[in-house]
């Protein structure tokens, strides 16, 4: 399984979105309430801005700049939601396009997904009017629930899966072209039990925050806005966070109430990040220059069988103690394990199976991953027994990577108390300017 107890691992133009047809609809994000934001002041984002193309989007600097509390900017670099420090919760969907949808449809829609963020990551509705200042005969661009709170820290972040390319349809949106090598279905692991329901799709949004609420009305909106041009595939809440991506942040536990995340790569570590998390500009395709790629996971734990099982054992199969978090080979949490170290009775002190030793990068050709998961229960299974576990997110610099550690865990002894039940991966583009959209890059 991926680490989850202290894990050592580490053509038609992109410009204005074409208007919808009369016979087609979109609620949600209304090109009244899109045009609306001209006036919305200086907080606002502008359409076509000075210095902008056509269609693009710009948002003042001082909302840009991220300096305020509990604002995280949407433009830049990077998308944020990778290295920003890991929130308290999580609402995370996966979209499929809609049959019958064409290019200026999929560019529309990450136009639109792009300016309704890049405002709800500021605390406010997704467009001028939002929620309560349009008509009273019409339905309100914003759902409403999150009126009057704060930003929360909320991060937005959006991916592209392989089956975008192509399907069975074929290459609906003349991308097939720019197509990552390494943007491939995950293959098969030992011991997936994976449901089709909970797997895959062609897009994806990792909407993170420190409300709940906040982050459920950022997927709640940004699908409203995707009306007839995409639809959720399936989608999962989590809470207490699993990772840490700051040193200020003390390491956290996971449902088997061992610290997680231990050895994770950290956003002061901007070296690891370039080796192991951002695709580099020698890297194809050229698009996905400065971004990454997003794998998830949902990972059933057998709650039940693993509370019964004596403490010796459970730190056994982790490799690290369950109060401190430090290696079994000796020291603190942040020590690095000591493979050949051995107990007072002679034997290897970190078992040759354990989830530690078979995670670390010394294992796996060096390579290191940045996580970001999540806890998730999802209330009780027919059984009575707890349906919960780990959403385990991560970002690599290419999909093999993951693969690499996925495959030493196959022996991992924790894989008797968890099942791998859902599965993703996508392609994470860079960040956007204030003038563009995230996924501009794809259509150049």
């Amino acid at each position: 399984m991926p680490p989850t107890g202290g894990t050592d691992a580490g053509a038609p133009s992109a410009g204005a979105p074409a208007a919808p047809s009369a016979d087609e609809p979109r609620p949600g994000l209304s090109r009244r309430g899109l045009l609306g934001l001209l006036g919305a002041g200086a907080a606002g984002i502008a359409v076509g801005g000075a210095g902008g193309v056509a269609g693009g989007l710009a948002i003042s600097s001082a909302s840009a700049s991220g300096s305020v509390e509990g604002v995280h900017a949407f433009f830049g670099a990077h998308q944020a939601g990778i290295v920003t420090p890991v929130q308290e919760h999580l609402h995370f969907a996966a979209f499929d396009m809609m049959a019958r949808t064409n290019r200026d449809d999929l560019i529309s829609l990450l136009q639109d997904w792009s300016y309704a963020a890049a405002r709800m990551t500021q605390g406010l509705d997704v467009s001028a009017t939002g929620s309560v200042g349009g008509s009273l005969e019409a339905p309100p661009d914003d759902t409403g629930e999150a009126l009057g709170l704060p930003a929360s820290s909320l991060t937005i972040t959006i991916g592209v899966g392989p089956s975008l390319f192509g399907n069975a349809d074929g290459d609906r949106y003349g991308i097939a072209s720019r197509r990552p090598a390494g943007l491939e279905r995950l293959p098969a692991f030992l011991g997936d039990d994976l449901d089709p329901a909970r797997s895959d799709g062609d897009l994806c949004i990792q909407a993170c925050a420190d409300d709940p609420q906040v982050a459920v009305h950022a997927i709640r909106n940004l699908s409203r806005i995707a009306f007839g041009r995409a639809r959720i595939r399936w989608s999962q809440l989590g809470f207490g966070r699993t990772s840490m991506t700051t040193t200020s942040q003390a390491t956290p536990r996971n449902l088997f109430g061992f610290k997680d995340g231990t050895a994770n790569i950290l956003a002061d570590d901007t070296a690891g990040l370039d080796e192991h998390v951002w695709v580099s500009a020698s890297d194809e395709p050229a698009w996905m220059a400065g971004g990454s790629y997003l794998v998830a996971r949902k990972i059933a734990m057998i709650i039940e069988s693993w509370d019964r099982v004596r403490l010796s054992e459970q730190q056994r199969i982790v490799g690290r103690s369950k109060g401190e978090g430090a290696p079994l080979s000796g020291g603190g949490e942040f020590t690095a394990p000591d493979f050949a170290a051995t107990d007072a009775s002679g034997q290897t002190a970190i078992d040759a199976a354990s989830h530690v030793r078979l995670a670390h990068p010394s294992r796996n050709d060096g390579v290191r991953i940045l996580r970001r998961g999540y806890n998730f229960v999802d209330g009780n299974n027919e059984l009575g027994r707890l349906d919960a576990g780990l959403f385990f997110l991560s970002y690599q610099r290419a999909p093999e990577r993951f693969v690499t550690i996925q495959r030493a865990l196959s022996t991992d002894v924790m894989n008797e108390y968890i099942r791998h039940v859902g599965s993703g991966v996508w392609a994470i583009p860079p960040g956007a300017d204030q003038a563009s959209f995230v996924g501009a890059g794809l259509f150049a």
